[in-house]
């Protein structure tokens, strides 16, 4: 029998693997393309392949399946599970069911405080004919009492936490373009949101979460986090990555390894601060990665 597309491809990125490789399945050639500190992509928000960017859009901060995906296959073996605590509109389980589409089955469970969202991503399950993950209705605060969470061991938590109250200011550039305002998005108007929060109590409620769920991971298994900087003000450097990745090396038995940077070239350039000061536009994020050591 021939082999399938999705099957040679699998075949060539898997081809030479060591023997001794026992976090993924990928060959040395496949591991260092990985290794790239920068990601540059542009993957489509129409047509097939944007798998239900028009649904998910609704949310203010939708990762593409493809970008999670691509992690997944480098943190996780092939049969693998992923845990997101905070899955939105399910960008790391649509990662899981593209991987599974194409032979290189991984699992996914995802919990997620708006059933607005829940719903948005089972609709794009069903149109674009994803297997679906488990996802939970819930708050993260409680990860620990799903049954879906505490009865398996993970091998890689990857998750897009809410950016404390990022979403809640005034919103300029890319919204004005698209919207005509400049109103405030929340990710939800749900006081447990931590989108919702002031910054020190969301690094504390993080921290907690992110501890909680690290019981469920499996030794030498990783903690992969994206975050957003916000503009700097004149007394605060605003750069959440450190704040974040400082609460996170507190946590026992975590260790930081390093990041990656995600630039996504969808979005448009602005003449922030023109003709007076620099204002950067912001079209990065920040991959965060931790393996848990015991």
């Amino acid at each position: 029998m021939t082999p399938s597309p999705s099957q040679r491809e699998y075949q060539a990125i898997t081809k030479g693997r060591d023997p001794r490789n026992r976090l993924n399945d990928l060959s040395g050639a496949a591991w260092v393309h990985f290794l790239n500190s920068v990601d540059v992509t542009h993957y489509p928000t129409r047509g097939p392949e944007s798998y239900g960017h028009d649904l998910r859009r609704v949310h203010p901060s939708p990762k593409p399946p493809q970008l999670m995906a691509r992690y997944i296959e480098f943190f996780t073996r092939r049969g693998g599970w992923v845990l997101d605590p905070f899955a939105g509109v399910g960008g790391t389980l649509l990662g899981c069911g593209l991987l599974a589409r194409q032979g290189r089955e991984r699992y996914a469970v995802g919990i997620e405080l708006s059933p607005q969202y829940v719903e948005i991503y089972h609709q794009v399950c069903q149109r674009e004919g994803l297997p679906p993950q488990t996802m939970i209705c819930g708050d993260a605060r409680d990860l620990l009492r799903f049954p879906a969470v505490t009865e398996r061991t993970f091998d890689l938590i990857l998750t897009d936490p809410p950016y404390a109250d990022m979403m809640a200011r005034p919103r300029s550039g890319e919204q004005r373009k698209r919207e005509g305002h400049t109103m405030p998005r929340p990710f939800s108007d749900s006081e447990a949101d931590l989108g919702n929060l002031d910054r020190e109590t969301f690094l504390d409620t993080l921290q907690r979460i992110l501890a909680d769920a690290l019981t469920r991971l499996r030794p030498k298994g990783h903690l992969v986090v994206f975050c957003k900087d916000l503009q700097p003000t004149e007394t605060e450097h605003n750069m959440l990555h450190v704040y974040i990745t400082e609460r996170l090396m507190a946590i026992p038995g975590l260790r930081f390894r390093g990041y990656k940077i995600w630039a996504d070239q969808v979005q448009r350039l602005y003449p922030f601060g023109y003709p007076y000061t620099f204002v950067a536009n912001q079209l990065h994020q920040f991959a965060l990665i931790f393996r848990k050591e015991h």
